[in-house]
């Protein structure tokens, strides 16, 4: 009777935990278990598969662990006391076996989605992509739409169902650009290009940060990613682009001071090669 009741115990903690891991996954928006594209959607299947493959090991381990540590308790006379048992084929093949069937599905799937989610790779479609240009600073973000004339601080908009090329640098300590519901994160570094081709599918605004620790700024470091309708996109292109604020290289030195907290603020692109500037600022002689 105790036995029954001891397993059941350990059988009613593990649905316990289990229930309320379910319960906070349902009632918490994870951005990256709520993707809105599909880079993201892909992102999290694997994340799903990865973890349910390794689940296999742990589950049991623990299941094992509490067992085998009530079954052999000081208390329990019962247990069966083997001293100079030693090996089982069966138990080597399970706890051998196993694990390596587990790593080699997990080999597959690595593999082929490595190739799959190349960010460097260009998303296919009907439609002709969006080119966003990012500069990460100390401690905001800088977002030029360099074929629209128009730039903005800690915000983008663009339309949805469209390729997104964003191509990523830094002109502060090394960061990492990230907008968890549309896809992975990519790291951007002064005086290199990195890319990173995303989609949104659906219409919202979507939370962006910075996935590197830098610095004292770093959790106002946040960005708001808006996915719209052409016609809102287009837009909001035109109502930028009669903006007062000019980007200018002299007032984006004056934008690349370091600051917390910014606001979001739109500017109409006066220089259209200050992305390239940006770049090619750290790759040229000293005091050139």
């Amino acid at each position: 009777m105790k036995k029954k009741f001891g397993i059941a115990i350990i059988v009613l903690i593990f649905v316990a935990i289990a229930a309320g891991l379910v319960l906070y996954v349902v009632t918490h928006d994870i951005a990256v278990l709520n993707p809105q594209g599909a880079i993201g959607k892909h992102e999290r299947d694997l994340l799903v598969i990865s973890s349910l493959l390794m689940l296999i090991v742990v589950v049991p381990a623990l299941v094992l662990t509490l067992g085998i540590a009530w079954k052999y308790r000081a208390t329990n006379e019962n247990a069966k006391y083997t001293p100079n048992w030693g090996h089982s084929n069966l138990a080597e093949v399970i706890w051998w076996g196993v694990p390596c069937i587990i790593i080699i599905f997990l080999a597959i799937i690595t593999y082929k989605t490595t190739h799959e989610l190349n960010p460097f790779t260009p998303l296919k479609s009907d439609k002709k992509p969006i080119e966003i240009q990012v500069v990460a600073l100390d401690w905001k973000w800088l977002f030029i739409l360099k074929d629209q004339g128009v730039a903005a601080v800690n915000f983008v908009q663009f339309p949805e169902n469209t390729p997104l090329n964003f191509e990523i640098t830094a002109d502060a300590p090394m960061n990492s650009f990230w907008i968890p519901q549309l896809g992975g994160q990519i790291y951007a570094m002064p005086a290199m290009r990195t890319k990173l081709h995303l989609i949104a599918n659906a219409q919202g605004v979507f939370r962006g940060c910075s996935a590197n620790i830098s610095g004292r700024g770093f959790a106002g470091m946040v960005f708001h990613a808006k996915s719209s309708t052409q016609e809102e996109f287009d837009q909001w292109v035109e109502n930028t682009r009669q903006s007062q604020n000019l980007l200018t290289f002299d007032e984006y030195e004056k934008i690349a001071e370091p600051s917390t907290y910014d606001p979001v603020k739109t500017y109409k692109l006066v220089d259209m090669n200050l992305f390239d500037q940006i770049v090619e600022k750290y790759t040229k002689p000293a005091g050139k």
